[in-house]
């Protein structure tokens, strides 16, 4: 799908450059989104329904990751996935985390295992013979800095140290493969565009085998319909197992977000939006990122004075561009930082 299409299918009013905050819907998950709350607000459809839209989400996202969809748990938030994935580290284990990383990558860590802080830049080269595991965001939400993951995979390989990512502020925009990684933890109401709530966690199949599913329910089971009373424990074989009783209405917003997001092709979002980054960049005299996170010194009131909305992280502003932004888009905040 050409991206100038493609942009049609959003109702985004001009100026919003923060999708690394929380991304817009596309028109087709809102209606979806709409429709389910409307048969609940009537008491008029089951919840089997909208439980499809798990099976979708969980396709779709595989997909996007290059996973097989047995693969892929579905989750509410990346902590919850993190600390999940922290039962396969044995007790005392060493995790070597960027000095600036989101909690949610961090926390987790530091309950169960020994966390080493590093300079982001200088990830491969702290993975040692005595390092577990080394966790890191793909795309640093503060600043944007990409991680060069093939560089860390080759370096935890060598010293024989598991590759943790999250994904949050990547998947969706930066086309992501997950070879090479042992678990990858993406929330979706980032660049997924999807309702806060629902959260996917690719999971190598090696790695489930040293971790315990701290939070078994009944949709972990391998036949739900079968799994809602007594003993014994049974669980699915496949990374199902991990799975949390889902949000229901973030799954049926879920689900045709990431679909389209399929259908356009990450390749082409990803052209999209860099571009639109580094034309932000170069406006104001900056050398380009490679990313479409931009973090800058600049006076952010004069660009809420404009209309356009960005975040402050770490004390500077923070644009983020995405399929729906446009060319007046950032030409309007440029205009309103000249």
């Amino acid at each position: 799908m050409d991206i100038s299409a493609a942009a049609e299918l959003w109702d985004a009013h001009p100026g919003w450059l923060n999708t690394a905050t929380y991304g817009i819907p596309p028109r087709r998950a809102y209606e979806e989104l709409e429709a389910a709350m409307t048969e609940w607000r009537h008491g008029s459809n089951d919840w089997a329904s909208w439980d499809v839209s798990v099976g979708r989400s969980r396709a779709a996202f595989a997909r996007l990751v290059g996973a097989a969809p047995g693969d892929v748990m579905i989750s509410s938030t990346v902590s919850q996935i993190m600390s999940v994935v922290a039962t396969a580290l044995p007790p005392g284990a060493e995790v070597v985390v960027p000095d600036i990383e989101f909690t949610s990558n961090l926390f987790p860590w530091a309950v169960a295992a020994r966390v080493r802080t590093v300079p982001a830049d200088r990830l491969a080269d702290a993975i040692t013979p005595g390092t577990a595991a080394v966790a890191f965001s793909l795309v640093q939400s503060a600043t944007g800095y990409v991680a060069p993951l093939a560089d860390i995979v080759a370096a935890a390989r060598a010293n024989d140290a598991l590759v943790i990512v999250d994904g949050s502020q990547a998947c969706g925009w930066l086309p992501v493969d997950v070879s090479g990684v042992d678990a990858l933890a993406c929330a979706a109401y980032k660049w997924l565009m999807a309702p806060r709530g629902a959260a996917f966690g690719y999971l190598a199949p090696h790695l489930r085998e040293r971790m315990r599913p701290l939070a078994a329910n009944w949709y972990s089971g391998p036949d739900r319909s079968g799994s809602s009373y007594g003993p014994p424990l049974r669980l699915a074989d496949d990374a199902r197992a991990f799975d949390l009783s889902p949000a229901w209405f973030s799954y049926v917003g879920a689900a045709p977000a990431i679909e389209l997001l399929n259908e356009i092709g990450v390749e082409r979002v990803h052209r999209h939006d860099v571009a639109l980054a580094d034309r932000f960049s170069a406006g104001l005299g900056l050398e380009p990122s490679g990313s479409a996170i931009v973090s800058v010194d600049v006076p952010g009131e004069r660009l809420a004075a404009a209309g356009i909305r960005t975040a402050v992280r770490a004390g500077r502003v923070r644009a983020s561009f995405h399929v729906y932004t446009t060319t007046e888009d950032v030409d309007r905040a440029l205009d309103a930082l000249s």
